[in-house]
């Protein structure tokens, strides 16, 4: 009897272990699992993290960088989606400053790549203002880069060129010489058509 009691111990004790060796072979393949998977970073989640069973992989949107200055709270340079507007540069910066001047810049403007952009204070633009007619369009002739910035399709690099070719070829004649501007072709100038005079 005594030694059927210690066989069938001895058996309880084979089990007990088998299962112990189980569990920790067990253990042992999830923690490998775990260290040969790279977790995703924050970049790559904000990105857009796709995951189909335990398998997963970052799909990258197309980004640009923008250079923000002026009044906000944070200047600086940002990474933002492909098609981004200039709002969201601005949200980017931690928003405007209390003596940010808001009405000098076109907020729903798509922004390029590696373009830089200021934010004026209040009083900062007042030579952009004086471009403005009561109207409200932009004059050619008399306008700055940051009135012209206020444009559709105008950005830093447009404005730039079309203060160029005023300084190279004088004022403005009629707004039809805006065609004369390198990269401003038909569909640019019927968006800016009834925006401007000169």
């Amino acid at each position: 009897m005594e030694e059927f009691e210690q066989a069938r111990k001895a058996r309880l004790r084979v089990r007990v272990g088998a299962v112990i060796v189980v569990v920790l072979v067990a253990l042992g393949g999830a923690v490998l699992a775990t260290a040969l998977t790279d977790s995703p970073t924050a970049l790559e989640i904000a990105r857009g993290e796709v995951g189909d069973g335990g398998d997963s992989f970052a799909i990258e949107a197309p980004s640009l960088f923008v250079h923000v200055t002026g009044a906000v709270a944070r200047p600086g340079l940002f990474e933002l989606a492909e098609g981004a507007r200039v709002i969201d540069a601005i949200a980017a910066a931690g928003g405007f400053t209390d003596d940010a001047n808001r009405d000098q810049l076109n907020l729903a403007r798509l922004l390029t790549d590696g373009e830089q952009f200021a934010v004026p204070a209040a009083g900062d633009g007042d030579d952009a203002a004086g471009a403005t007619e009561s109207d409200g369009r932009v004059n050619l002739n008399t306008a700055d880069a940051a009135a012209l910035d206020t444009l559709p399709r105008i950005g830093p690099a447009m404005a730039a060129r079309i203060l160029a070719w005023r300084d190279a070829n004088g004022r403005f004649t009629s707004i039809d010489d805006l065609r004369n501007v390198a990269g401003i072709g038909d569909a640019t100038f019927d968006g800016l058509r009834d925006l401007v005079t000169v």
